[in-house]
């Protein structure tokens, strides 16, 4: 599962955009993002990766509209070919959503602790699918995404029993590249850790998706370092 990260203006975020396509600049910080909000999605249309302004919470483009009635801000990657909201997506409207971390919260005696998780650049490319939605012709279509999560790796599951998935250099292109046959069982999707991650404690006001201050961030214990599998 992944229901909070956040986009802060890094070298290791813009490096991520830089190697996916020229001209690419970073969005706006956003903190502590939530499902139904805005977020900036990374897309290849034609031969350029583009980077747009989605809501993050699938909304097939089949649906009567947006609804929250189902949880279609995470995509299971086991049964992305399963379902009739996910598959064709899955085919061929894949993306990336572009973070410098992400929270996950842990369960610690009586209450939930949250953690804040990257990489050592905080550059992630997370694995998302998007879909447009109109009412009709003239209207204006609504650009939605979900995010795609594996089994969690060994040494994360004491924090979660899933994570969403995080792409190495290479994987980028290649889930980007629609005409590249995925299946869920493919490798980019596999339940490991590709590089180290960094996780820190973090004070539970994160845990209000009303709060959006960098402050947020700030470590409130010790780090903890994942190894890379």
């Amino acid at each position: 599962m992944c229901g909070r990260f956040n986009v802060a203006q890094t070298p290791g975020l813009q490096a991520l955009l830089d190697a996916l396509g020229s001209g690419l600049a970073l969005p706006s910080p956003a903190f502590n993002v939530a499902p139904t909000e805005n977020v900036s999605l990374l897309r290849r249309l034609d031969r350029d990766v583009t980077l747009s302004s989605a809501r993050w919470w699938l909304t097939p483009h089949w649906s009567k509209g947006p609804s929250q009635k189902y949880a279609m801000f995470n995509a299971r990657a086991e049964g992305l070919t399963r379902s009739p909201a996910f598959r064709r997506p899955f085919e061929r409207q894949r993306a990336i959503l572009p973070m410098s971390s992400f929270v996950e919260w842990r369960k610690q005696g009586d209450q939930k602790q949250p953690w804040l998780i990257s990489n050592e650049h905080e550059g992630l490319a997370v694995a998302a699918l998007w879909d447009c939605w109109s009412e009709g012709e003239e209207a204006e279509p609504l650009l939605s995404c979900t995010i795609v999560t594996t089994a969690a790796a060994e040494s994360f599951r004491p924090w979660h029993s899933r994570m969403p998935v995080m792409l190495s250099g290479a994987e980028q292109e290649q889930w980007l590249d629609n005409e590249r046959p995925v299946a869920p069982d493919d490798p980019l999707l596999r339940p490991a850790l590709k590089e180290p991650l960094h996780l820190v404690p973090l004070d539970r006001a994160v845990g209000n998706a009303r709060n959006k201050g960098a402050e947020l961030m700030a470590s409130a214990g010790e780090t903890v370092v994942l190894p890379a599998d």
